[in-house]
């Protein structure tokens, strides 16, 4: 991450402590990275190892113990849904709202003229390939285009910076493979940044170029392994030696106890 882009995220020794009295949870532990603009980075690590409380730090939904946000150069001091929109796993559509209308509910709460919140909300519904099922709701559409409105949801305000939560891990292996083909067009049309949370080592090279690996808790970056797998990619990438080695690469420091992670040291770029 060495190039002259700005930088959009910036945590600086983040910490996050649940509980008081005696056994207090250290749940994330001396956090440091940067997030240049436009650039699409992954976060991996081990079940419960804090990845979901450092995207909601991420996104101003929870304080962080100590340390702090820069968002653009500026500290966060609070939610900031102008410049980052939130996408989790679940699509968590309005059932009674239509798709065009689910797509327009943010700018509603932001007072948009209903004539600029139809026009965005149709111009993000041809984005992410769904200009025909404005008029249907969630419940007539499949898992996979439930969440391409999620998206063209989150992309409605016309964010900076998108947080993506394990977005695609309640799907099918065949439609998973598809939404992040799907992902990376959109990524590439829009020039957003975006980090995104998954469990998959291997969509997370797919996607990425530059992968953030946790360790266990009390959660650590303990590593940047950065790809250099050239764009635009195809699924054959996944066979190459390249992406063999750096997932291996991914795999020995997720696999990392107690002592070794001590001896990693915490990375702060």
């Amino acid at each position: 991450m060495t190039s002259a882009r700005p930088l959009v995220i910036e945590a600086r020794r983040l910490e996050k402590v649940y509980g008081v009295g005696r056994a207090p949870i250290v749940a994330l532990q001396d956090i440091s990275f940067v997030v240049q603009e436009g650039s699409f980075v992954c976060l991996v690590g081990p079940s419960g190892c804090g990845k979901s409380t450092l995207l909601q730090i991420l996104a101003g939904l929870v304080p962080s113990t100590s340390g702090e946000i820069l968002i653009e150069g500026a500290v966060m001091r609070k939610p900031a849904p102008d410049k980052i929109s939130v996408m989790f796993q679940d699509a968590t559509l309005l059932p009674w709202k239509r798709v065009i209308e689910n797509i327009e509910f943010p700018l509603e709460i932001r007072g948009r003229k209903a004539a600029e919140r139809r026009e965005r909300a149709a111009a993000m519904l041809s984005l992410v390939g769904l200009a025909e099922f404005g008029e249907r709701y969630p419940h007539e559409l499949s898992g996979g285009m439930r969440q391409r409105v999620s998206i063209a949801r989150a992309l409605a305000p016309d964010p900076r910076i998108l947080l993506m939560d394990e977005p695609f891990g309640a799907l099918d292996e065949q439609t998973r493979i598809k939404m992040g083909h799907e992902l990376l067009r959109i990524w590439s049309q829009t020039g957003k940044t975006i980090f995104f949370i998954t469990h998959s080592l291997t969509e997370a090279l797919f996607l990425s170029d530059v992968v953030l690996v946790m360790s266990h808790r009390p959660g650590r970056i303990v590593g940047v392994i950065d790809s250099g797998l050239p764009r635009p990619r195809t699924y054959d990438i996944i066979g190459s030696a390249e992406f063999g080695a750096a997932r291996n690469r991914i795999w020995q420091l997720i696999s990392l106890d107690d002592d070794e992670v001590a001896g990693e040291g915490m990375v702060s770029l």
